[in-house]
């Protein structure tokens, strides 16, 4: 599926509409619905069919009104995904323990970001290089910031090292999408998968030439396949390692400091 540029449009106009100080046309009848309403039908189309149904047009629909009715919101459908991605941000996630230290409340960031895309599958067709940038994504991004603070890192560190949390976390939610689908359309499991290719495969591998390759199938063969498969598992592996690599930044920052 081709991912859809956020960010999208005249950025002035987005931020305005992001932050709502674009006011609606005034012209013409009141309107039936508000702006939030608006944004709300078109998370709802988003959750159940995916971000390709998304089109003035099929809100207006959904809301029995012309579409001109929506363009009084939003110029362009660009905006209204800004809006929507925005919108699903500012979901409370579970509330985080006091006095957590910077990897735990990051991962909990991260767990929660998680349930979050599963809740909204959609967010995930968005390429955020320009992400829309409004006030819950502007509040998710300083709250990490401040959570870095204690670490000693300067601020631009502390920017890229969420960069690179995101990136991870984008990168395993895709996994477990593809994997969700694979399954899906094939009608098998990785498992079953797994059983039927690896042993076409060792035949044609020469023991000296592939000795890790052959290793780690055996190693795979002996492994709970259930657990090191599932994706949330492997979420938390890949996590860790991240989280890990994030503290021995710290500590060589420190070090030189």
């Amino acid at each position: 599926m081709t991912r859809e540029f956020a960010g999208g449009g005249d950025p002035r106009r987005s931020i305005d509409l992001l932050w709502g100080l674009a006011e609606p046309g005034r012209r013409g009848p009141k309107p039936r619905y508000s702006a939030e309403q608006v944004v709300d039908a078109a998370v709802a189309v988003a959750d159940a069919e995916g971000l390709q149904a998304i089109s003035v047009r099929r809100i207006a629909q959904e809301l029995g009104v012309s579409p001109m009715s929506i363009y009084t919101y939003v110029p362009s459908k660009a905006e209204l995904v800004g809006l929507m991605f925005d919108r699903v941000l500012g979901e409370k996630g579970d509330a985080q323990p006091e006095g957590q230290d910077w990897r735990e409340a990051l991962t909990a960031i991260a767990c929660e970001r998680w349930r979050l895309t599963e809740r909204h599958p959609w967010m995930l067709d968005l390429a955020l290089h320009r992400p829309p940038l409004g006030p819950n994504l502007v509040a998710r991004h300083e709250s990490a910031l401040r959570i870095l603070d204690a670490t000693g890192l300067d601020d631009l560190t502390k920017d890229l090292v969420i960069d690179v949390l995101h990136s991870f976390l984008v990168g395993a939610l895709l996994e477990a999408r593809e994997a969700r689908e694979v399954e899906r359309v094939s009608g098998m499991t990785d498992e079953q998968w797994f059983a039927m290719a690896e042993p076409a495969l060792t035949a044609q591998l020469d023991a000296e030439k592939f000795a890790h390759v052959l290793r780690l199938g055996e190693a795979w063969r002996a492994a709970d396949k259930a657990v090191v498969a599932d994706p949330i598992w492997r979420f938390k592996f890949g996590l860790g390692v991240v989280l890990d690599g994030i503290a021995a930044l710290i500590q060589a920052r420190g070090a030189k400091a």
